[in-house]
């Protein structure tokens, strides 16, 4: 009996791209929900540290926007995989800042400081971040919870998770592209 050709098949559940996808839906939606939601609808302003939060799911999102464009394989999906881990932890330390800052004595914590947008505009970059990652009284202060959690703990919680997925599904790709199936 004749052999028949091998065919690439790559199932769509199994496929980096897919799980790019998601995560790139998943930063939008985090985002979507920070913004339309808590700040517009709830009134409630983010703090300097907020914002630093929410350009790390910003850069995690961009990141799995275009590994889900490229659809990259072999060293490439490595690549992709390694900057997913790097902006996970980024946003994840900056998370966990938020938190011990949020939960320091009010002794160590600074007094409100001026709004982010005015630092930017007349200091250097490098003093702003500085500045920020210092925490603030407006970053001391919980003005949202949901099961218990603030919102830099549910940060922390879904940027490592995030980058789990971006990692493992990165590295999950293959040289190939696809699985090899052959019918006798």
């Amino acid at each position: 009996m004749q052999e028949l050709p091998q065919v690439k098949y790559d199932p769509p559940m199994n496929s980096p791209r897919l799980t790019n996808l998601a995560g790139f839906l998943a930063c939008s939606g985090l985002i979507a929900y920070a913004y339309f939601w808590v700040e517009l609808h709830e009134g409630i302003d983010p703090c300097p540290l907020c914002m630093f939060q929410r350009v790390g799911i910003g850069l995690l999102g961009l990141i799995f926007a275009a590994a889900a464009l490229q659809g990259p394989r072999g060293w490439g999906a490595k690549v992709y995989a390694v900057l997913l881990g790097l902006a996970s932890l980024a946003t994840a330390a900056i998370a966990a800042r938020h938190i011990y800052v949020q939960h320091a004595p009010p002794g160590l914590v600074p007094s409100c400081g001026a709004p982010l947008e005015y630092m930017v505009k007349v200091m250097p970059i490098t003093q702003v971040i500085a500045k920020v990652l210092s925490g603030s009284g407006e970053c001391a202060q919980v003005n949202w919870q949901f099961l218990g959690l603030a919102m830099p703990a549910w940060v922390l919680i879904w940027a490592v998770g995030l980058g789990a997925l971006g990692v493992a599904g990165n590295l999950r790709a293959r040289a190939g592209g696809a699985l090899a199936v052959s019918v006798h």
